[in-house]
């Protein structure tokens, strides 16, 4: 990506010392736990990890890992949780996006511009296929049976590239969806945005009860972003 860009009143650059590691490990740890503490493991060293902030400090943070293509994905967290050997044959550079959060209150533009932090690594990196585990706060899957089931019936990915079952707690992606609009407005904003430029999600969801989620995976082809999204993403970075 771009070294640093600014909109308005927010920046947007990578970590590039271990102050700035800290930094987003804290916001981490501080959105996904609500407390003080640093939300750290072993993927954090292979990672980029996007900063965005302004006057109030860091209020936005993501990580990226690049794989080589889809035979090296097996290094990737995602992997942790899902069986990927699908995409093994996948011959593109592969980015895997995790760890986003914004700070509470903080404004829209966090998402927007993480997007456009991610498309300059895509650019610079020439990948393919970004890929991730969506969130859905609360380990309770009841609590999301709408939204779950609304990905299942209307953006479930290819039968061929879908990832099988690792990980010990799963649910399907299967119910009724009696009101589209409000099992909609369930759903994350950074899920809404991958389906709103094309990705797609997997056939499950995973229970991770150390997080206190429930989670997707979650595929983003870049080849199917609409060019006119494509471009205004470019524009805001450039």
């Amino acid at each position: 990506m771009t070294a640093s860009f600014h909109k308005g009143r927010l920046g947007v650059r990578l970590a590039r010392t271990p102050d700035d590691l800290a930094a987003c490990q804290a916001l981490r740890h501080a959105c996904f736990f609500g407390a003080p503490g640093a939300d750290a493991d072993a993927y954090d060293p292979l990672c980029q990890h996007v900063m965005i902030g302004g006057d109030a400090g860091l209020v936005g943070t993501c990580r990226v890992m690049v794989l080589r293509d889809g035979a090296a994905l097996g290094a990737s967290y995602t992997a942790s949780a899902y069986d990927l050997s699908p995409l093994a044959n996948y011959a593109r550079p592969v980015m895997e996006v995790g760890r986003f959060c914004a700070a509470p209150g903080a404004s829209a533009d966090v998402l927007r511009l993480a997007w456009g932090a991610l498309t300059g690594i895509v650019d610079a990196e020439e990948a393919g296929l970004l890929i991730g585990c969506s969130s859905f706060p609360g380990a309770n899957p009841a609590q999301h049976a709408a939204a779950l089931a609304l990905l299942g019936q209307y953006h479930r990915g290819p039968v061929s590239q879908l990832p099988g079952v690792r990980a010990p707690q799963v649910v399907p992606l299967t119910g009724p969806v009696p009101d589209r609009r409000a099992a909609l407005a369930g759903l994350p904003p950074l899920l809404r945005s991958y389906l709103g430029l094309g990705g797609w999600v997997g056939d499950h969801a995973v229970i991770d009860k150390v997080m206190n989620t429930v989670h997707v995976f979650t595929a983003l082809s870049v080849d199917a972003v609409p060019a006119p999204r494509a471009r205004a993403l470019r524009a805001l970075a450039g």
